[in-house]
């Protein structure tokens, strides 16, 4: 598929596309006879991925050793695993802490609500 419907199906513009192509996310894309670059259901699943990481909140600086371990092969499978469970587990705390906000806001709100003049 070309950049324009990869951009559409993955969320990314086609700027980010090409950027992320250019430090090394986006690997062997191929092309056409013509250049134009050629994406394919793998790199849709790949970015999705990478849209995943980056939505809970691991740094792009991360995500591309990640990307360089994944382009490593099979040999990087443990540092993968070991990458994505220190990931997990931020991930897991943060979302601990974001529970405990969540609870005293709406002590808060209910504090106001039950006190209204």
């Amino acid at each position: 598929m070309n950049i324009a419907k990869f951009s559409a199906l993955t969320g990314l513009s086609s700027h980010t596309l090409r950027y992320y192509e250019k430090i090394g996310l986006l690997a062997n894309i191929s092309r056409d006879a013509s250049g134009h670059r050629r994406y394919s259901s793998k790199d849709v699943e790949w970015v999705r991925f990478i849209n995943r990481l980056k939505d809970t909140g691991m740094p792009l600086a991360e995500i591309r050793h990640y990307a360089e371990l994944r382009e490593a092969g099979d040999a990087t499978f443990d540092n993968r695993c070991h990458l994505l469970e220190r990931h997990r587990d931020a991930l897991k705390l943060r979302l601990q802490r974001e529970q405990e906000h969540l609870q005293a806001l709406d002590a808060k709100i209910a504090y106001y609500q039950s006190h209204k003049p």
